[in-house]
């Protein structure tokens, strides 16, 4: 599906062929002009006129269809090929979801492939379109505003998780202890796995960055690369704020972990504390039934009552025993 097809030239949208081939042949015919084209989900038959058009190479055409690819940077003799991915944060559910962003930039033109949401593509045209003395650099220019706006919305997304984070802390280490077990852990776990699906698309975007803001990378404008180093080192700031709630999150897990022991070696204490206070009368009284003729104070007048005072202070005795210890 074609969102959007558009030759620009000086930075400026102009009239041209609806077709994209009518249109990437205007564009190179003009000079100093680039073709732009959006594509969402397409499907094979799709692509393949895109592809023998534009001559993408193969491997990158496979790779853009069937979408599941981590971030990477690969130069082939006719285009460059990028894949981003983009997240979205659903503040409803605490859920980070990824989609995927393909870029194939050549010569004079740009191919995006997008799959799943998340993709901030219409606000990048509008905001390119907006500038003409950034556009009018070419090609490089939109690699560049897709890339510092998905890194950015990684910024904002590494936000929201972090005032997840101290809202799951601050729940844990309540007086309450976090309330029901197995709900917090299960809350714990959730987390780390949102925090996995957005370390995936971060992590592995590091070093694709960084070849784009050194030299000698094919199709991109050797001017951009402070513009990448800017990107570089935003994405550097989300990936170590990323580790540290990932160092973070281990931390409460162990620390509510810790909880849940203590928790139950203290119920354990109060079980046993009161099974020693239940045995004690159980075994005077266990003596005593067992009906032999000849037991200490059997036929005494006081021998009942002294039994029961008997277990009665052993009782007391205990359970001060047991307080004073913390175990009741």
């Amino acid at each position: 599906m074609i969102v959007d097809c558009a030759i620009y030239r000086e930075g400026r949208r102009i009239e041209g062929p609806r077709d994209f081939s009518d249109a990437l042949d205007q564009a190179r015919a003009i000079g100093d002009s680039f073709l732009w084209l959006g594509l969402y989900e397409p499907t094979e038959e799709e692509f393949e006129l895109v592809s023998s058009e534009f001559g993408l190479h193969r491997l990158a055409v496979e790779d853009a269809l069937k979408a599941h690819q981590r971030p990477k940077l690969e130069v082939y003799d006719d285009s460059l090929f990028m894949v981003l991915k983009p997240v979205v944060y659903e503040p409803q559910s605490d859920t980070v979801t990824s989609g995927e962003l393909m870029l194939f930039v050549g010569d004079c033109f740009v191919v995006s492939v997008r799959h799943g949401e998340g993709a901030p593509l219409k606000a990048v045209r509008r905001r390119l379109e907006a500038e003409p003395e950034l556009l009018k650099h070419g090609p490089t220019t939109v690699l560049y505003a897709v890339s510092d706006a998905v890194v950015d919305h990684y910024t904002d997304v590494a936000a929201e998780l972090q005032t997840d984070l101290e809202e799951l802390e601050a729940q844990i280490f309540s007086p309450t202890g976090g309330g029901d077990t197995k709900n917090t852990a299960s809350r714990i776990y959730t987390f780390k796995r949102q925090l996995l699906e957005f370390r995936r698309a971060t992590g592995p975007l590091a070093q694709p960055v960084q070849r784009l803001a050194s030299a000698g990378v094919p199709f991109v404008n050797a001017k951009s690369q402070p513009f990448f180093r800017d990107v570089d080192d935003h994405l550097m700031k989300t990936n170590e704020a990323v580790e540290g709630l990932d160092r973070l999150l281990s931390d409460i897990l162990s620390a509510h972990l810790a909880q849940v022991s203590v928790r139950q070696n203290d119920d354990m204490r109060k079980i046993s504390a009161w099974a020693a206070m239940a045995a004690v009368p159980t075994m005077v009284a266990g003596v005593y039934g067992m009906n032999f003729d000849h037991m200490p104070e059997l036929h005494w007048w006081w021998g009942y009552p002294a039994v029961i005072l008997l277990m009665v202070v052993l009782e007391i005795s205990l359970y001060r025993l047991f307080k004073r210890r913390g175990w009741l």
